[in-house]
């Protein structure tokens, strides 16, 4: 009896595991980020004039889609990867041909600009965060469908907590369209529009210097996850990098 029990154990592991590695979303496969080789960002290289390509793409504009600024140079901002080449490399690329890493790090269909503060390691940066870790304040719908649009194409997974963040933005997006912000009036004034305010400043309607879920449900930024702008004012109490989840 013990070792029918065992064999049957065993059997319903085995099939849950299969299951596992067969769960798919969006065409996706669903599991964890695995490094199978070190990551070296000089594996993904590419060239600095393709930022006259992602300018060219917008119509010219100089255009920060995460925090909808407008920059008078490309100068002020850098080349951003919506899939980030180190999150690319944990979902599938580590074992790709150099070719392929390289295909990846130069397209426009995974690039676009963002200010030096959104891009890199800082209070406000993506940082090489995934989508469930990082999410922009601006164009979410089409940042989301971009990161699933790269991840098709290069045939990268995606782990449980990115399917519950891309999915929940997803559900209530009507189309997946980079918007312009005021960029009627950038064109009338021909220059930059100072776009940028703190967090504080815009979800802190009671002026006590924190924001609360009521304030970030009131402003339609909840669940508030970490690196965005506005999750150093609150209070996370489980530590599990949500918010008013």
């Amino acid at each position: 009896m013990y070792k029918r029990m065992l064999l049957m154990s065993l059997i319903a592991t085995s099939f849950f595991n299969l299951c596992q590695a067969n769960e798919r979303w969006q065409g996706l496969v669903v599991e964890p980020e695995n490094r199978c080789t070190p990551y070296d960002k000089k594996d993904y290289p590419y060239s600095q004039s393709v930022e006259d390509d992602i300018v060219e793409s917008m119509s010219g504009r100089v255009y920060g889609p995460y925090s909808g600024n407008y920059f008078d140079s490309d100068t002020k901002t850098d080349i951003e990867h919506m899939v980030a080449t180190s999150e690319a490399h944990d979902s599938g690329l580590c074992s790709a041909p150099d070719s392929v890493k390289a295909e990846f790090a130069s397209d426009l269909l995974n690039l676009t600009l963002a200010a030096p503060k959104v891009n890199r390691c800082s209070a406000l940066g993506k940082c090489g965060l995934d989508a469930a870790e990082w999410m922009p304040n601006r164009n979410k719908c089409w940042f989301v469908n971009r990161i699933i649009l790269v991840k098709q194409k290069y045939k990268l997974s995606v782990d449980r907590a990115e399917v519950a963040a891309l999915g929940e933005v997803l559900s209530s997006c009507d189309n997946f369209e980079l918007i312009y912000h005021d960029a009627v009036n950038a064109q009338l004034v021909g220059r930059p529009i100072p776009n940028y305010q703190d967090a504080l400043s815009k979800y802190d309607d009671n002026r006590n210097g924190k924001i609360s879920c009521k304030e970030a449900r009131l402003h339609g930024i909840a669940p508030v996850r970490r690196g965005d702008e506005a999750y150093k004012y609150m209070s996370d109490r489980d530590g599990d990098g949500v918010v008013c989840e």
